[in-house]
């Protein structure tokens, strides 16, 4: 039986299956072997090369694990310091290069990367997928998120490591103030590792929307994988900002643009906005996956399922929303108006209301049942705990005459500690003495456990809870050392003695961890909790044997059977019917089986590419141009040499897929997987986009004159001209794919002549879009008009490169025969970007050629 219709997709996914499935007969064993072949991975120095979710992921919490210890190490040696009063232990310098690293490591190079890196390990599982629809790419982001991470930190051993907080702040770290490369390190390092989150959270997306095992419907996705998909769609909104801030700050500290300089018409308070749009969703990034492991654990460890699914799942989007309209709480003491004080210092404590829905919901879990002890449970005790009192003392700082007061005093310091590490660290770690059996052949020592639990929580209180009170007695944040007649020496005593517990608990548990590692996912240690959800299933890294319907959200409590059925190949997709790896898409409501995904094996282009985009930001970073545009190169050449064999096209007809079901093996347009990534890529490129908007409008806000006074405007024709290219590329390549899909098999050149004529089109809107500012006389180091309107043009030749290159390869592909209106892959996703880059420039034209004018 074929697929044909959605309706027969939902018919056989799980709601009106056959009553001989799942097969009553076991598969042959035949077909496990040829599944075990497919899936096999690298050894030896090839392990370089493996793309798997599994090990990518455990890879990627070993890294960000080993920058959590690095960071740690520094806040450490802060403590000492400020253990005694005129302590002379650090200097000023190496004190302030030790606090920036800290705040920047555990918030760029530590938070965001762990709770991704538990998500690409879990979630693949948890969905009962063989892989995520992108394993290279998420292969080439741990590379460069792990490449940069140790090369970032090793600035502090050359004395080069950035000096103005992990914040950034200008004026302080313009050009002025900051000549040399620290904050060059700082903003070209955090600016491309953020690039690597987007990419995984791209990854992540499509991953829980498309490779869901069927039936397994929205409302019964485990409400970890709801958790992780708030979380990359908030990265998609938030991190685009400090993306674009750190691209403003590093064009004014390059090229003089000026973005920030008052006295040129930029705004240092611009980086303030851009800054926290990012920085306070980030929190909420950070927690909300957190919570999801919560919400994972406080059931199995009842042995009840979660109270209240629907509400925790509302609660999580409800937080993620509310999150964007709360940065303005880091901007009390700037002398905003009262009326957005007021607005958002609502919106602040409002946000309290949908974690509140969460923990009581756990507290009810925890109600219905019997909690077992473990270390598992006392983490997410301790939690709760100190989180509930970072919520406290957040709605404390959210009311504007408190925050007026304790603003960068002790107590912010206090405060967002106890948020951090109760909302992400405590969970983390229970999420180790609970997942941990998935991946070991040993779960991690119950004994050292709650030795690790109980000094890490009297540690985080001993250090931070006397912080609220040095706060209010006066001590300002990132000072290195203090007089004695201040009076805070004993409680920053107290501090520091806290901060040594909390070190020895985490020594204690990387001893335990090493000691316990015994990595094997065959015979792994096994569903020892008794939960009831899929990702005790895997039994290699190509999950489980076969893809099992879903019919509740804790399959393994609710269908006894599962298990065993599921190992024995009675499911969906028991084998690997193209002889290579393979994957389930389904549909993103109701996971009605869709497709076969060819899913990519181990290469070396991802490792390649991550090494090779390290260097030439490096390289940028010191200025050293020609080595840079030389691993640009490579780095190009390294993603292009992956991404070659993706778009294999229809290797065969549909296949079997068990219960007499048969699904094609290669599919286009909204049904593919490389179509959603394209449109959550377009989602992160207009967000970058409104915020360069945001940007132009702001400072045409706050400036008496906009343009300055005696700027010549270029002749509205310019503008008209370039438009008019935007439009007829984007037009020939419309009629291109009309009659790719009208006649599949007709003349490859429907193809090729629209690319060819589309490339010059788009170049040249782009260069009349520059040339219009350059005639009438504008610069972009004259004003920060002139530095915006460059900035909406250099956007533009950027992008036009990225289609160039893509038009390019989509042409070689065509002319080898490889790409055709039936294998359309690749062509797809240039067209798609190739519309949105037109629309971008028309817009941009719009708001530079229309808003203008002087306000008075």
């Amino acid at each position: 039986m074929t697929v044909t219709s959605d309706h027969d997709r939902r018919r056989h996914a799980g709601v009106a299956v056959p009553e001989s499935f799942p097969n009553p007969v076991p598969r042959p064993a035949a077909e496990l072997e040829v599944l075990r072949r497919a899936w096999e991975q690298p050894h030896g120095w090839r392990i370089f090369t493996a793309v798997n979710n599994t090990y990518v992921g455990i890879a990627y919490i070993g890294v960000a694990l080993l920058m959590f210890l690095l960071a740690g190490v520094l806040a450490v040696l802060m403590r000492t310091q400020l253990a005694v009063p005129e302590n002379t232990l650090i200097g000023h310098d190496l004190y302030n290069q030790l606090f920036t690293m800290h705040g920047t490591i555990m918030m760029f190079l530590f938070a965001v990367p762990m709770v991704e890196a538990i998500g690409i390990y879990l979630i693949p599982n948890m969905l009962a997928a063989r892989d995520l629809p992108f394993p290279r790419l998420s292969a080439y982001a741990f590379w460069t998120y792990a490449v940069g991470s140790v090369v970032f930190f090793g600035t502090l051993f050359f004395g080069v490591a950035p000096t103005g907080g992990w914040f950034m702040y200008p004026p302080l770290t313009s050009y002025v103030y900051s000549p040399g490369v620290s904050a060059d390190f700082w903003l070209l390092g955090i600016g491309y590792i953020e690039i690597s989150a987007i990419a995984g959270a791209i990854e992540i997306i499509v991953g829980i929307l498309k490779t869901r095992a069927p039936g397994m419907s929205l409302e019964k996705i485990p409400v970890y994988c709801w958790a992780m998909l708030v979380f990359a769609l908030m990265i998609v909104f938030a991190f685009p900002a400090i993306i674009l801030a750190t691209l403003l700050l590093e064009l004014e500290r390059a090229f003089h643009w000026p973005f920030f300089i008052a006295a040129k018409g930029g705004d240092p308070l611009l980086w303030q906005h851009l800054f926290w749009f990012f920085g306070h969703p980030e929190v909420y990034v950070i927690f909300l996956p957190a919570a999801g492991i919560v919400s994972m654990i406080v059931p199995t460890m009842v042995q009840s399922p979660l109270v209240g699914y629907r509400l925790v799942v509302i609660a999580l989007i409800a937080t993620g929303f509310i999150s964007f309209g709360l940065w303005v709480h880091h901007m009390y003491a700037t002398g905003l108006p009262q009326l957005s004080l007021s607005f958002f210092s609502a919106a602040s404590m409002a946000v309290a209301i949908p974690s509140g829905i969460q923990v009581f919901a756990w507290i009810a879990t925890m109600a219905s049942g019997r909690l077992q002890f473990n270390t598992a449970s006392l983490f997410i005790l301790g939690f709760l705990f100190i989180f509930v009192l970072g919520g406290l003392t957040g709605v404390m700082v959210a009311l504007v005459p408190f925050d007026w007061q304790v603003h960068d005093t002790y107590f912010v310091v206090a405060h967002f500690h106890y948020v951090l590490i109760g909302g992400m660290v405590f969970p983390m770690f229970a999420a180790f003495y609970y997942w941990y059996p998935t991946a070991s052949r040993e779960a991690l020592s119950e004994r050292l456990g709650r030795w690790v639990f109980a000094l890490i929580f009297i540690g985080v209180n001993m250090t931070f809870f006397p912080m609220h009170f040095t706060g209010l007695l006066g001590m300002p944040r990132r000072v290195y050392t203090y007089i004695s007649e201040m009076g805070w020496g004993e409680l920053n005593l107290v501090s520091t003695i806290g901060a040594y517990m909390i070190a020895a608990g985490v020594a204690l548990f990387v001893i335990d961890l090493v000691r316990k590692f015994k990595f094997s996912f065959e015979e792994n240690k096994g569903n020892i909790w008794n939960a009831g959800t899929l990702e005790w299933l895997s039994t290699g890294t190509y999950a489980s044997r076969s893809i099992p319907i879903v019919r509740s959200r804790e399959p393994l409590w609710d269908q006894p059977r599962l298990a065993r059925d599921a190992k024995e190949g009675r499911y969906f997709l028991p084998g690997a019917p193209t002889g290579d790896r393979e994957a389930l898409i389904t549909s993103p409501i109701e996971a009605s089986p869709q497709s076969i995904l060819q899913i990519p094996d181990e290469h070396w282009g991802p490792f390649a590419a991550g090494v090779c985009t390290a260097g030439f930001f490096y390289m940028l970073t010191l200025k050293v141009l020609p080595v840079a545009a030389l691993f640009a190169l490579l780095a190009i050449a390294a993603i292009l040499w992956w991404v070659w064999d993706l778009d294999r096209g229809p290797v065969r007809g549909p296949a079997e897929i068990g219960a007499g079901l048969s699904v094609p093996v290669y599919v286009t347009g909204p049904a593919s997987h490389v179509w959603w990534a394209m449109a959550v890529l377009m989602l992160v490129a207009g967000t970058l986009f409104t915020c360069v908007v945001f940007s132009y409008f702001f400072l045409w806000l706050v400036n008496p004159a906009w343009p300055p006074a005696g700027t010549e405007l270029p002749h509205l024709g310019w503008p008209i001209a370039a438009g008019i290219a935007y439009a007829a590329s984007s037009l020939v390549i419309a009629w291109s794919s009309r009659a790719l899909t009208r006649a599949p098999r007709g003349s490859p050149w429907r193809m090729r002549l629209p690319l060819l004529l589309a490339m010059p089109l788009y170049a040249a809107g782009a260069a009349v879009q520059l040339m219009a500012q350059w005639q009438a006389g504008v610069g972009p180091q004259d004003s920060g008009y002139g530095a915006m309107v460059y900035l909406f043009a250099s956007l533009q030749l950027l992008f036009g490169g990225v289609l160039i290159i893509m038009a390019c390869y989509t042409l070689v592909r065509s002319a080898l025969g490889m790409q055709d209106g039936i294998r359309r892959g690749t062509f797809d996703a240039t067209m798609l970007f190739w519309h949105y880059s037109v629309g971008q420039g028309i817009v941009a034209l719009v708001v530079v050629s229309l808003f203008p004018r002087a306000v008075g």
